[in-house]
């Protein structure tokens, strides 16, 4: 399991990057979050706000924060 969280930083970008990690930890998934905070990087994904995510390859979410159980619902459907 691959997760991209991409933002410039704000508390925002930051709460969904916890909440990466958080519902890894809880569902006992292996996986790793990586947090994009290079402007160009982020340009070239097409996200026109942040905060963005990316789930094995698969853009999921741009410009707002999702529920914890919405988050978790991503990440288990998008197990390897």
């Amino acid at each position: 399991m691959n997760i991209k969280v991409y933002g410039s930083g704000c508390p925002t970008c930051k709460k969904l990057e916890a909440m990466c990690y958080e519902v890894l930890q809880e569902n006992n998934i292996n996986g790793t979050v990586e947090k994009v905070t290079d402007i160009q990087e982020i340009m070239k994904t097409g996200i026109l706000s942040t905060p963005g995510l990316e789930i094995n390859g698969k853009m999921v979410l741009n410009g707002k924060l999702p529920t914890k159980e919405t988050l978790a619902h991503w990440i288990k459907d998008n197990i390897n």
